[in-house]
């Protein structure tokens, strides 16, 4: 599990493919050094295994299910990935949890200076199919960073971010129409299978409220 506060951002050394996958290859200089095989470190929000690790890099594998599915598909050699760490036992909360299961990918509109401050507004077009998850002042992982919801028109998701996101994560490097990998806040998807089996057994949503289901 992930709590999407992005510990470093590690940049793609390589990529290979053979026999149908790739493996990437990501330097960075901290995370590597708390990895062990077979570990899971999440990439830009994908929960991957590392592998062939050493003090500055390490590698990982990906199937064509997730090079196709979310927007590693769109890497290359130099680009600037977000890199955390799965949660310790002991560790705090900080952010929401994030399973490292990308939902799918949204599309990078831009970041814009708020008038008047130092913030900025990061605007993300979503998938249809995810929008009925994102309410005002939700949670939402994008590129694996934990992040609120502030405005929602239509599929176009307005975020307010802070300069020290910006200078921690990968978000400076991105380009207006580049996919970007979504996570949505899974407390909302377990509510929509408990109000589906509700519907399916005949109980009142009201009833599934009250009795915690």
């Amino acid at each position: 599990m992930f709590t999407g506060l992005i510990e470093e951002v590690g940049k793609v050394a390589a990529i290979r493919e053979a026999e149908g996958k790739r493996r990437i290859t990501v330097s960075a200089a901290n995370v590597p050094k708390e990895l062990k095989t077979g570990n899971s470190v999440a990439v830009s929000g994908v929960c991957l295994t590392a592998l062939d690790i050493t003090p500055a890099s390490f590698c990982a594998d990906l199937a064509r299910e997730t090079w196709e599915r979310t927007a590693l598909s769109r890497i290359h050699q130099g680009a600037l990935v977000n890199l955390e760490l799965p949660l310790r036992a002991d560790g705090r909360m900080g952010g929401h949890i994030v399973q490292g299961h990308v939902d799918g990918t949204g599309k990078f509109l831009g970041l814009d200076p708020i008038p008047g401050a130092q913030d900025f507004w990061l605007h993300v077009e979503v998938p249809g199919e995810l929008e009925k998850y994102l309410v005002f002042k939700g949670s939402i992982a994008i590129e694996g960073i934990s992040l609120t919801v502030a405005r929602l028109e239509g599929l176009k998701v307005s975020i307010a971010i802070i300069p020290h996101t910006i200078q921690m994560t990968n978000l400076a490097s991105l380009k207006p129409g580049d996919p970007v990998n979504i996570e949505t806040d899974i407390v909302a998807k377990y509510l929509e299978k408990w109000l589906i089996r509700g519907e399916a057994t005949g109980i009142s949503k009201e009833a599934l409220v009250r009795d915690g289901f």
